[in-house]
């Protein structure tokens, strides 16, 4: 039976070619969408899941609650670690991490590699799944001048990792590190990404105000014994730090986070977990989701429209004895084979396109077919065979024979209606990602336009390595730094400004509230760097040389002021850390978060000991030449070391790298979208033409004009988009809106965006339905009525 159903497919095929190449470029090219967003989805989905214990692995957050807001910190005290072991009996193991605050420069022989990395604990490596490939786990930190490599950073080191063990490197060309370990190179489906490890003791010895309860710069991770109740340990631990502290910090409470969900759910506000990246893993399900429909849709409008070319077939077959549910099978069987000719033909253009998707989407996503993937696409395939031919199998196997055979069937009014609202459902769907994808485009446009508060472009920084280290000579290096060709200005921080990086308390003013507990963003900065960011002061001055003990000064943001509620601020005098400091300046509020986030009180502080960061202003137009020349003045003052710059301004495109690659994926998908909605009506018109021809070819013989016979063909099909526009833009407007809340500075919506959507679409229906409507209207009548 099957095999007689496939060879009246394959002359279908044959006979009616249009609707069967309309219908294997709709189903393909959905499929090639959807096999591309699956890849994008499990990938997401596996990111930090490959730990053998990832189910018993949890990161110690803190919410911290400030007397006008809460928030979630990722970051606690290294002394809470300890405490916590040796007095919770539900922890297995737990291990502190601090990052290496930048790039770090490794010299071997005569190499120079730049890396990143991490201090960690003794028991990292038994917590968390990154394999020690060379070297002996127990002995790997014997001292604190061991430091272990990544396999890659290993190779090029050494050129191979074998007898790397012993070696030694020199470290910054500060300290000499002894290699007793190599692990695997972390894999791309961590969150966390490094080259190297230091031992946390050595971090400690270089800061050991980390060991403070004031202190917020360390990462911990405990692996809980299996029969854990995390919520129960939760409430167990919340007053922890306040008994700890007696009191003094009592607006900190601890919390346990599942590792292996932060990657997909890192969004907090006011304290409650609001989301992350599962949002667009949900959005881009549903966006393959709604291709797949609309594909199929394509198919059931076809084959019911074409209905008439089959009824002797259904009439015959169900005359001499064949069941519904035989006719049933007949139909669903075409659709399923048509879906995996499809899929034939979707996983040619998946090879083809996954370089580039790759490239969008910043991923490593190759097609390897496992067990998992088969079964991924035999169900994505089957849901897609068995939807589309769900409603014509149902539709033509319900048809009585005599009926047919006698040639008195009807279109129905239900079948017309079912037909539309398919049509309708489609176009729908379009809009909502036509507007999705003019939405995205003008907040991301937003973003790189929007007046930040300082002038970012033409900025480049680097970190302080080598010499440059020796506070005694940062003024003499930025005084040689300033007068390289093609340099402006320059000046030292401690600031990425694209980004929170030193969150701050312990602040006293005239009339604070003292169960005010606010954390202030600090910036440290050097002389030159507000007027060269032009940062507009309001009130007082910036940091200068021309007056003493700049480090008994402070600067703060408007922010800062108002939550202080301070009237003429310059002059007055704070407390920070138990020392006074006076107010020297105000500037304006000046954007150094994403626009995800509102602008925080800051304090700006002149503390040389904590300058990290060297800025420099480059001259425009001269940018490859100071480039050049700010390289060779860098290696003759700084020998052997790699000058490693990045530019501020693509540095802040970063925070919404994100954003950036879903406009950019939400465009493919909308215009995919829109074609095969259009490939769908086309055929559809061309049926409907088809089956009017005779009344047709009767108007034109009365005298009915071409023009109004191409009017009368096409306002069915423009009145289904119309009221696919009037049900889309609502629904869009409010999806869009719901997006746009997520960032606390966005462009907004407005009605051309959704005049725009509705226009385009409506213009791409009337193009579409025209090229049939004409053709059919311009026919000579005689061929349609000598048929009779």
């Amino acid at each position: 039976m099957l095999k007689h159903h496939l060879i009246l497919y394959m002359r279908s095929i044959k006979k009616y070619k249009i609707p069967f190449i309309i219908n294997i470029i709709g189903l393909s090219t959905a499929l090639t969408c959807s096999i591309l967003i699956y890849l994008w989805v499990s990938d997401e989905l596996h990111v930090d899941k490959f730990h053998k214990h990832q189910n018993q692995i949890f990161h110690l957050m803190e919410t911290l609650d400030f007397a006008d807001e809460k928030s979630v910190s990722p970051h606690t005290s290294g002394i809470i670690i300890p405490l916590l072991v040796e007095e919770m009996p539900e922890i297995e193991q737990a291990t502190r991490v601090a990052k290496y605050p930048k790039n770090a420069s490794i010299f071997v022989e005569d190499k120079t590699i730049k890396a990143d990395g991490y201090y960690v604990g003794k028991t990292f490596f038994d917590i968390f799944s990154f394999p020690i490939i060379e070297g002996n786990k127990n002995t790997i930190w014997t001292n604190t001048n061991s430091i272990l490599l990544s396999e890659s950073l290993a190779k090029n080191l050494f050129g191979t990792t074998q007898n790397a063990i012993g070696k030694t490197i020199d470290f910054q060309k500060k300290k000499k590190y002894v290699v007793s370990g190599i692990f695997k190179d972390v894999p791309t489906k961590s969150s966390e990404n490094f080259d190297f490890v230091l031992s946390y003791e050595e971090r400690i010895l270089v800061q050991p105000n980390l060991m403070e309860w004031g202190s917020s710069g360390t990462y911990a991770y405990l692996k809980m014994k299996p029969e854990t109740d995390v919520v129960a340990f939760n409430l167990k631990i919340k007053d922890f730090i306040k008994q700890k502290t007696n009191n003094d910090q009592i607006y900190r409470t601890p919390f346990l986070k599942k590792y292996s969900d932060e990657y997909l759910y890192g969004n907090y506000k006011d304290g409650i977990q609001t989301g992350g990246r599962i949002t667009y893993v949900k959005l881009f399900s549903i966006i393959a989701l709604f291709i797949l429909i609309i594909a199929c849709i394509n198919f059931m409008n076809l084959s019911t429209a074409k209905v008439s070319r089959r009824l002797k077939e259904i009439g015959i077959k169900k005359a001499i004895g064949a069941s519904k549910k035989t006719l049933v099978f007949q139909y669903l069987t075409e659709a399923v084979v048509l879906a995996f000719m499809a899929l034939f033909l979707a996983m040619i253009f998946v090879l083809l396109l996954l370089p580039e998707f790759n490239q969008i989407t910043g991923k490593q996503l190759t097609i390897t077919l496992d067990s998992t993937l088969l079964i991924a696409l035999l169900s994505i395939t089957l849901f897609t065979g068995l939807l589309s031919g769900s409603y014509p199998a149902l539709y033509l196997s319900g048809f009585k024979p005599a009926t047919i055979l006698k040639g008195k069937l009807n279109t129905s009014v239900g079948e017309l209606w079912t037909r539309k609202g398919l049509v309708i459902i489609q176009y729908t769907i379009s809009i909502i990602l036509i507007v999705s994808v003019l939405v995205i485009y003008k907040q991301i446009e937003f973003i790189q336009n929007k007046n930040l508060g300082y002038s970012k472009e033409q900025v480049i920084h680097f970190d302080r390595e080598g010499k440059t280290l020796d506070n005694n000579y940062i003024h003499t290096f930025l005084s040689a730094l300033k007068k390289v060709p093609g340099v402006v200005n320059a000046s030292c921080t401690r600031n990425r400004m694209t980004g929170n990086s030193w969150e701050v308390g312990g602040f006293d003013w005239e009339g604070k509230d003292p169960n005010d507990y606010t954390q202030f963003e600090h910036m440290i900065a050097y002389y030159d760097l507000i007027e060269m960011l032009n940062i507009d002061v309001l009130q007082g001055r910036a940091f200068s040389e021309n007056f003493k003990s700049e480090n008994t000064k402070v600067i703060f943001n408007e922010a800062a002021i108002n939550h202080m509620n301070l009237k003429d601020p310059v002059g007055k005098t704070i407390s920070f850390w138990g020392k006074q400091k006076e107010i020297v300046g105000v500037v304006k509020n000046f954007h150094f978060q994403s626009l995800h986030e509102d602008i925080k009180p800051m304090l700006i502080s002149f503390w040389p000991d904590r300058l990290s960061k060297f800025m420099v202003k480059i001259e425009k137009g001269r940018e490859k030449e100071a480039i050049a020349n700010l390289n060779t003045f860098y290696k003759e003052y700084n020998p052997n070391f790699l000058f490693d710059y990045s530019f501020l301004d693509e540095n802040y495109q970063k925070l919404y790298l994100s954003e950036q690659r879903i406009a950019k994926l939400s465009r493919y998908f909308a215009v995919l979208a829109i074609l095969i909605s259009c490939l769908g009506l086309f055929g559809l018109v061309s049926f409907t033409a088809e089956r009017r021809k005779k009344e047709v070819g009767i108007r034109k013989v009365l005298g009915d004009s071409s023009a109004h016979i191409s009017f009368l063909l096409s306002k069915e099909f423009v009145k289904l988009v119309l009221v696919a526009i009037c049900l889309g833009l609502p629904i869009s407007y409010v999806l869009t809106n719901s997006w746009l809340s997520g960032f606390a500075y966005n462009a907004g919506t407005s009605i051309w965006y959704f005049l725009t959507a509705g226009a385009f679409v409506l213009i791409i229906t009337i193009l579409t339905v025209s090229t049939q409507t004409i053709i059919a209207a311009n026919r000579n009548p005689v061929e349609a009525l000598k048929d009779e």
